[in-house]
C-alpha cells in the first residue's frame, strides 16, 4: 500500500471537497500481555470493523517450509478446541457478518465486519482461535491440496504471476522477499501440520498481534472488550529478529520467462530505500511522488509519452512501495506494442527516468500530480475497512498510524529537486534487475476447476 495514497487523503478532505469525512483520530492502549489496540471511532452506521494483524508473514519464514504462513491462515478456520472446523465461519455468517483473511509478505491479517453490537462475540471468536487453535492432520491433508491447487491457478497458469515470481527470485539474493507468500510447490508438497503447527506457536501470541477496531465504537468499549476477550492469554517469548541484509547487486541482472501467453512483457525493478524513519527519509517521499509524475493518473508520463505519443505500448505502469519491513523496490514495466520489441520497450522506460534525471519536473506539474493523487484518493474515508487498512499496514511496516499527519507534511514539501535528485541516484544498472516474458502459445481453453478463494 502506497503511503501517499493515504497521507494525501487527509488534505483533500480539508481543501477539495468539503463533504468528505474527517476521520477521528485514532486511540491506542496495550493490554498487560502486550497487545495492542487501535480504536478509531466513526459512527455515521452501525458497524465495526474488527482486525487482528500478526507481525508475521512470508518474510519470516525459512527455506524449505515456505508458504507455512499462508497456510496456517487457511488451518485457522479448521476448528479450536471448542468449534468444529468451519463453525467459525458459520458463526459470524450468523451474526450478520463477514469475515476473511490475508497473508502479505510481512503480516497475516484477520477481520470481520459486523453489526458494533456484535463485536464482543466476534472478539470472542477470534480470541479462542489466538489460544485454541487445533491442527488436525485430517484437516490439514484435504487443505494443504486446496493451497497447492490455488498455486497452480493463480501462479503456474498465469504469466503475469510467474514473471512477478521470477523477478523477486532474482532480484533478492539473499532477503526472504525473494520467495514467493503462497510458497514454492515442492514445499508446499512436503509441508505438514506440524510445520504449520510449530508456525502457529512461535507467532501467535497476543504481544506479536495488534488489534485495529473502526467504527460505531467508543475507545472505552473496545478496551474493556479486549481486556475481557484477550487480556487472559499469556504472552510468550517471540523468536529473536535475525539480520537479513541483501547483499551488494554489482551489475544488472536479467531472468527470462516462458511461458504461454498472448504478448510479450517486461519488468524493470530498481533497489531502493523503503520508509523507516519518517523524519529523516527524504528519499523515500521523493520517490512516491516520482511514480505518481510517471503513473499517478490517466495522462502521467509513462502513459502519455510510450503509450499516447509514441505508441510503442499497450500498456505501461510504475510502482513504489515504501510501506515494507524489508526492501524495497521501484518498477517500471510494460507490455510493448506489435512490432516492438521487449528490449525497445525497456529502453524507452529507462529513458523516461533519465528524462526527470537530466531535465527535472516543474513546480506546476509537481502541483498538478499532487491534486491528482489526492482526488483519485478522496473517497477512501468513506470506508470504515479502508481505513483499518491503512492503520493496519501502517503499523506491520513500522510506521506509527499516528504519523499520518506528519506524512502529510512531508510529502506535501517534496520539490521539483528532490523528485530529480532522486531520478539521477536510484537507477543506475547496479540496482537494477529486469524480467522479460517470452510468450508461448496458449493451450486449448477448459474449464478450470473452482479454486478456493476464502481461507
Amino acid at each position: 500500500m502506497k503511503f501517499r495514497n493515504f497521507a494525501l487523503l487527509l488534505l483533500s478532505c480539508a481543501k477539495l471537497l468539503p463533504a468528505c469525512v474527517q476521520a477521528q483520530a485514532a486511540h491506542e492502549f496495550r493490554l498487560a500481555n502486550g497487545m495492542k489496540i487501535i480504536v478509531r471511532e466513526d459512527h455515521r452506521a452501525p458497524t465495526v470493523v474488527h482486525m487482528v494483524w500478526y507481525r508475521a508473514g512470508s518474510m519470516d519464514e525459512t527455506s524449505g517450509t515456505t508458504g507455512v504462513a499462508h497456510v496456517l491462515e487457511h488451518m485457522m478456520f479448521k476448528g479450536t478446541k471448542t468449534l468444529k472446523p468451519g463453525e467459525f465461519s458459520r458463526k459470524v455468517a450468523a451474526l450478520g457478518g463477514r469475515e476473511n483473511a490475508f497473508t502479505g509478505k510481512d503480516y497475516t491479517a484477520y477481520y470481520q465486519q459486523i453489526d458494533s453490537a456484535k463485536l464482543g462475540e466476534v472478539m470472542a471468536l477470534e480470541a479462542d482461535r489466538m489460544n485454541n487453535l487445533v491442527l488436525d492432520e485430517k484437516e490439514f491433508a484435504p487443505e494443504i491440496k486446496v493451497v497447492m491447487e490455488e498455486r497452480r491457478l493463480r501462479t503456474e497458469d498465469r504469466a503475469a504471476s510467474l514473471l512477478d515470481e521470477s523477478l523477486h527470485a532474482t532480484a533478492f539474493a539473499a532477503h526472504p522477499y525473494r520467495w514467493p507468500i503462497i510458497g514454492w510447490m515442492s514445499d508446499l508438497q512436503q509441508m505438514t501440520a506440524h510445520d504449520a503447527q510449530d508456525w502457529y506457536r512461535r507467532w501467535y501470541a497476543p504481544n506479536n498481534a495488534t488489534m485495529v477496531v473502526v467504527g460505531d465504537v467508543t475507545p472505552a468499549q473496545v478496551h474493556a472488550l479486549a481486556k475481557q476477550h484477550f487480556g487472559g492469554i499469556a504472552a510468550r517469548p517471540l523468536p529473536l529478529p535475525r539480520p537479513q541484509t541483501e547483499p551488494q547487486q554489482r551489475g544488472i541482472r536479467r531472468v527470462l520467462v516462458k511461458a504461454p501467453a498472448e504478448n510479450p512483457a517486461v519488468i524493470l525493478a530498481f533497489k531502493v530505500p523503503a520508509l523507516r524513519d519518517i523524519e529523516h527519509d527524504d528519499d523515500a517521499y521523493a520517490l512516491d511522488v516520482l511514480d505518481a509524475i510517471l503513473d499517478g493518473y490517466d495522462n502521467a508520463r509513462l502513459n502519455a509519452k510510450l503509450v499516447r505519443t509514441d505508441k510503442i505500448a499497450h500498456s505501461v505502469n510504475a510502482n513504489y512501495d515504501g510501506l515494507v519491513r524489508g526492501p524495497a523496490l521501484f518498477t517500471v514495466a510494460g507490455t510493448p506494442a506489435k512490432g516492438i520489441s521487449t528490449l525497445e520497450l525497456e529502453k524507452r522506460l529507462r529513458a523516461e527516468i533519465e528524462r526527470i534525471a537530466n531535465d527535472g519536473v516543474t513546480a506546476s506539474e509537481l502541483q498538478r500530480v499532487k491534486t491528482q493523487l489526492v482526488a483519485a484518493q478522496v473517497f477512501k474515508r468513506d470506508s470504515v475497512f479502508g481505513q483499518a487498512m491503512e492503520i493496519g499496514s501502517m503499523e506491520m511496516a513500522g510506521v506509527k498510524h499516528s504519523d499520518i499527519d506528519r506524512i502529510i507534511s512531508r510529502l506535501k514539501a517534496v520539490t521539483p529537486q528532490q523528485v530529480q535528485a532522486v531520478a539521477r541516484k536510484y537507477f543506475g544498472d547496479d540496482a537494477l534487475t529486469i524480467a522479460t516474458l517470452a510468450p508461448q502459445p496458449l493451450p486449448a481453453k477448459t474449464n478450470p476447476p473452482a479454486v478456493k478463494t476464502k481461507h
